[in-house]
């Protein structure tokens, strides 16, 4: 991290980002947010989409690993059996899970009439995280309409850190939220892009690290009172990793397995509250929802997947950081308050620079 200046995170890695460092990278992804700051209510709701179409009709492949379980989502089971997306996918808080479910169903039957009927039912597909500390998550204030506000605001170029379903949330001790990146990596002589959009909502202070460096305990040595800091793990986040590379939903599986590399790397232990879910899938085809028969492109032999591994890895790492780096300080409800990482600490990049050179 020689000469790193700060006012952006350091670069995880050899590997080089793709053009704009987000998850967009990846040809036909868009991210859209609605974001709730009304006092004591802080939420929202984000959602990806893996590409324009309809995808109930043209499904992409992907695979999930559950990391630690301590979570709430809805559509893992099916998705981990058919190893299919067929709708966006949406993230917002625990306790908005259900309303997010019924309005992609919604939304699904409004392109297809026939779903639940003449058609099979649609597998909503919806992560979340407790933000419970900042945001009063019993006033329920997420409802369908925010669910179609975050879809319609869905583009390449999409906000990050204290955004969308990033509203609320809190990553050690400090403002989490939303956070991307991306890789480029060569396997089989082609070249291809890995992106990565996290919800942070996990970690102590005294955990975090950055390129390596605990910067963690300096800032809470610092605290007047680290009594907070020896909490429990209680947190979560939700990663989901996009790439243009012909993979299967086996294959897809394994690629979300390594995002807990990336995730070790910043600190996390993967505590006992804590519920930490990778989702990968690719984009390189669809499958539509009506063939008899799925043609599917050639696809990389698995001994050419340690490039997309790597990339997975530093893709989340990266994409915490940057959750961290993006995020603005929230006041929340009962008076309370997250700081952004940068607030907290205005030395940030002497002390990366210190702790490297250690």
């Amino acid at each position: 991290m020689s000469g790193y200046r700060g006012d952006t995170a350091p670069h995880v890695g050899t590997l080089a980002s793709g053009a704009t460092g987000t998850i967009a990278d990846v040809s036909g992804v868009r991210v859209g947010h609605c974001t709730l700051d009304a006092g004591e209510v802080q939420t929202g709701v984000t959602v990806l989409l893996p590409h324009g179409g309809d995808l109930f009709r043209e499904k992409v492949p992907a695979g999930t690993c559950v990391i630690n379980g301590f979570g709430k989502s809805i559509g893992l089971m099916q998705l981990e059996e058919l190893g299919v997306l067929e709708t966006p996918v949406a993230l917002s808080n625990t306790f908005a899970v259900g309303a997010l479910a019924q309005a992609q169903i919604r939304a699904a039957v409004a392109a297809n009439p026939q779903i639940g009927c003449g058609l099979p039912t649609v597998n909503p597909v919806v992560f979340e995280c407790n933000d419970g500390y900042l945001n009063d998550i019993q006033a329920l204030a997420v409802h369908e309409e925010h669910y179609v506000a975050a879809c319609a605001a869905a583009y390449a170029d999409f906000a990050r850190g204290s955004a969308g379903a990033g509203r609320g949330m809190s990553s050690f001790d400090l403002k989490g939220g939303i956070g991307t990146a991306s890789r480029v990596v060569q396997a089989a002589a082609l070249q291809y892009t890995v992106g990565a959009l996290v919800l942070a909502n996990f970690g102590r202070l005294p955990m975090l690290t950055i390129g390596g460096v605990p910067v963690g305990r300096e800032l809470a040595a610092r605290a007047a009172s680290n009594r907070a800091t020896q909490e429990p793990e209680k947190g979560s986040i939700i990663m989901l990793i996009a790439t243009d590379a012909p993979l299967d939903a086996r294959q897809l599986r394994r690629v979300a397995m390594r995002a807990a590399a990336g995730l070790a790397r910043t600190g996390s232990v993967y505590g006992h509250g804590s519920g930490d879910i990778a989702m990968a899938f690719s984009t390189a085809y669809t499958l539509a929802h009506d063939a008899p028969i799925h043609a599917l492109p050639p696809l990389l032999a698995d001994s050419q997947l340690d490039p997309l591994f790597q990339a997975s890895a530093d893709c989340v790492e990266q994409a915490i950081l940057d959750a961290l780096w993006s995020a603005s300080t929230v006041h929340g409800r009962d008076g309370r308050v997250r700081l952004a990482l940068r607030d907290a600490a205005p030395d940030l990049a002497d002390l990366l620079a210190g702790g490297a050179q250690a």
